[in-house]
């Protein structure tokens, strides 16, 4: 982790060293840094509950080749805090296999626990995912260029 996002707040750096360290063997850690009933929501999904959560970042690592978070920034409140961050990853089974990434931020409040009660995704899936697909992403990117 990079000296400028080492925080004196626990809570913040388990949840980012989590995040950037994130691996199929590290999955087991869930349980530490997220509640029980977490309530998870990103573009894609909607979900409430460790179970959930470990079962969708299963299906990551299955789909994915070589997912990685990079936090970039973090900015504490009392009960909670927001990550900027670059998800880095390649598509399984999918030509060409270039390096993609997404940027966004995750905005997290933390229980009395000090575990992670809420976490939202916020990022732009029309442009960062949706824009990528070869004939979707032409017609995104028509459309884009006639609102604009």
């Amino acid at each position: 982790m990079a000296d400028a996002l080492k925080s004196t707040d626990l809570r913040v750096a388990r949840l980012t060293a989590f995040w950037q360290t994130l691996s199929p063997a590290t999955l087991s850690k869930l349980a530490v840094i997220y509640h029980d009933q977490i309530h998870f929501c990103d573009p894609f999904n909607d979900l409430h509950g460790n179970a959930h959560l470990h079962a969708l970042l299963e299906r990551m690592f299955q789909r994915l080749h070589e997912p990685r978070f990079v936090v970039r920034e973090v900015a504490l409140q009392h009960d909670g805090a927001v990550l900027i961050w670059d998800f880095h990853y390649r598509l399984r089974n999918w030509r060409p296999q270039h390096q993609r990434y997404i940027h966004g931020l995750s905005h997290v409040r933390f229980g009395d626990d000090g575990r992670v009660v809420e976490h939202r995704d916020y990022w732009d899936a029309a442009a960062q995912v949706y824009a990528q697909l070869p004939v979707l992403g032409s017609v995104l990117r028509w459309l884009q260029a006639r609102l604009g």
